[in-house]
């Protein structure tokens, strides 16, 4: 197995990290637990409130056992930078959030098997979107964090086969198998959308729009918060709703 570094924003200034035997994924985030509730599909997963169990940590001084240890990440909070990750996606291509700065970025999770993200795909609303996005500069990352054996977990030639199916228009694909993206995120349902504007601050999480429902039908007429939000920043405008309810299926962690 590949490994997964999670820094504190301390750790991140002094260049010191945690790090987690799972995944390459690189992630900065702050200091703090919260209990991170997915939601969707009628279920609700309680995440541990102090955050994620790790086996051992790297630290500047060399690798030593911390059985029981927890990884303690603040989400994501609008308003504030959005948290630092490095990795690679279903390419082989470096993704790296910070890079990115100057341009407005798009982090859309997905899992294909869930009827909530059937809806915005199969009424190609999803693909609309990216397209347009995408044509103006904006740089979207569509993450899968369905863990091994779960629902939507899939390997990179079959998300790439999605994409060409469904002629979605990612920037970017990431599978973050473990999930430490997500939780950093606090991703709670697919899909959840978060906007990040070009100065690299989190300017909008929630829904996709304001219904709710699954039905297909439901996509037109229904306010685009992403679109919203996209428009909003290109214009160098505030973005009318910077936060609502996510809704969806849970994330499949």
């Amino acid at each position: 197995m590949r490994k997964i570094f999670l820094f504190t924003l301390a750790s991140c200034l002094l260049i010191m990290g945690i790090v987690v035997s799972s995944a390459s994924v690189y992630a900065c985030g702050r200091q703090g637990g919260s209990e991170v509730s997915h939601q969707g599909d009628s279920e609700t997963h309680a995440h541990n409130k102090e955050g994620k169990t790790m086996s051992n940590i790297e630290t500047a001084n060399g690798v030593e056992s911390a059985k029981g240890a927890v990884a303690q990440v603040t989400q994501a909070e609008v308003g504030k930078p959005a948290p630092e990750f490095m990795t690679e996606d279903i390419k082989g291509e470096h993704v790296m959030l910070s890079s990115y700065k100057g341009k407005i970025v798009v982090l859309e999770w997905t899992n294909n098997e869930c009827p909530y993200v059937r809806k915005h795909y199969d009424t190609s609303n999803m693909q609309k979107l990216q397209q347009d996005a995408t044509k103006d500069g904006v740089v979207w990352i569509s993450i899968v964090s369905s863990a091994k054996g779960k629902e939507g977990n899939v390997s990179p030639q079959e998300a790439q086969t999605i994409i060409d199916k469904e002629k979605a228009f990612p920037t970017y694909k990431i599978l973050d198998e473990s999930g430490a993206i997500g939780h950093l995120y606090g991703a709670k349902t697919t899909p959840h959308m978060f906007v990040i504007d070009q100065n690299g601050i989190l300017a909008y999480s929630g829904a996709i729009d304001d219904n709710e429902s699954f039905k297909p039908a439901t996509v037109t007429g229904a306010k685009n918060y992403v679109r919203e939000a996209i428009d909003a920043l290109k214009a160098g405008k505030p973005v009318p709703t910077s936060q609502t309810q996510p809704y969806g299926c849970g994330v499949k962690y």
